[in-house]
C-alpha cells in the first residue's frame, strides 16, 4: 500500500542484529535522496540519539515527555541535522511504567504523532530490543515493519515471536500494519552458516526480503562514537553503500 506519510518501525527483540544502525543510516539514506525524515528513538539506552550528534542525556524534552502526555511531539523535535530527531533516554524506562496504567497503553504515540505526520515523507522508529508496551505503541502507530536480522543459528527462532506479536498488534489496534521487509545485516558471506540461513530467510520470506545485505564493516562499527550514520562518516565503506542501497529499495517499493 502506497502512503504519502510513511512510518515504519524498525523492531527485532534480539539485541546486536544492527537495529540502530539501520534505522539511523536508513533515515540518512533517505534525507540524501529528497526525502524529509523523522527519526524517532524509543530504546531507553538512546543509541540512535547519540548516533545522530544529539546527548540523550541532556534532551531538555524527549519521546518519555510525549508519552507521558507532557509536551507536544513537536516540541520534542531536534532539528537542525540531516535527520529532525525526537531524542530517547534512560527517563523512557519510567514512561513504560506510567503507561501501563492508561486505559489505551497501545495507542499513545499513534495518537501523539497525528499533529506532525504530515510534515514528513518518511517516520521511523528505533525499537527497543523487546517486545515491550513501547514496541507495541510502534508497531500501532507504523505503516509496516522493517526487521533487521543477523544470518546466524537462531534468527529464525527468535523472528517467531516477532511475528505473533505483529499479528496481534492487526488484530487489535492496527489492521493495516505489514511487513516492509527483512533486512541481513552483519552478513560476512565467507561464513557457510549465515550462507545457509540467509538461503533459508530467503526461501520462507520471499520477496519480503531486501536484496540488499549489509556486510559486516568496521566502519559501520566506527561511525556512532563519532555522532554520525556510516554514510557520514566514510560514504564509500561498504556498510555505508550497503545502507545507500537499501535507501534506494525502500523508496522503489514504496513509490514504484
Amino acid at each position: 500500500m502506497k502512503h504519502k506519510n510513511k512510518i515504519i518501525a524498525v523492531a527485532n527483540q534480539k539485541g546486536g542484529v544492527g537495529k540502530t544502525t539501520t534505522t539511523v543510516n536508513l533515515a540518512v539514506g533517505l534525507v540524501q535522496l529528497g526525502k524529509k525524515v523523522l527519526l524517532i528513538d524509543l530504546d531507553p539506552q538512546g543509541n540512535a540519539t547519540m548516533a545522530c550528534g544529539a546527548d540523550s542525556r541532556h534532551l531538555s524534552l524527549s519521546s518519555c515527555e510525549v508519552l507521558m502526555d507532557e509536551c507536544e511531539a513537536a516540541e520534542a523535535i531536534i532539528q537542525g541535522g540531516q535527520v529532525d530527531l525526537m531524542g530517547a533516554n534512560t527517563n523512557l524506562t519510567a514512561a513504560e511504567l506510567q503507561m501501563m496504567e492508561y486505559e489505551e497503553p497501545q495507542t499513545v504515540l499513534k495518537e501523539q504523532l497525528k499533529g506532525v505526520i504530515e510534515q514528513y515523507d518518511y517516520v521511523l522508529i528505533d525499537c527497543p530490543p523487546s517486545l515491550s508496551i513501547l514496541t507495541i505503541n510502534a508497531l500501532a502507530a507504523a505503516n509496516s515493519v522493517l526487521i533487521p536480522m543477523q544470518c546466524e543459528y537462531y534468527a529464525l527462532e527468535g523472528l517467531t515471536s516477532l511475528l505473533d506479536t505483529i499479528e496481534r498488534v492487526r488484530q487489535t489496534v492496527n489492521p493495516a500494519l505489514e511487513i516492509e521487509g527483512l533486512l541481513r545485516t552483519m552478513f560476512d558471506g565467507r561464513n557457510n552458516l549465515a550462507n545457509d540461513v540467509a538461503e533459508q530467510i530467503s526461501e520462507h520470506f520471499g520477496s519480503k526480503v531486501f536484496t540488499t545485505v549489509v556486510p559486516r564493516n568496521v566502519k559501520v562499527a566506527e561511525a556512532p562514537s563519532f555522532g554520525q550514520s556510516a554514510i557520514e562518516y566514510d560514504h564509500l565503506s561498504r556498510g555505508a553503500v550497503a545502507y545507500k542501497g537499501l535507501a534506494s529499495e525502500v523508496l522503489r517499493r514504496n513509490h514504484g
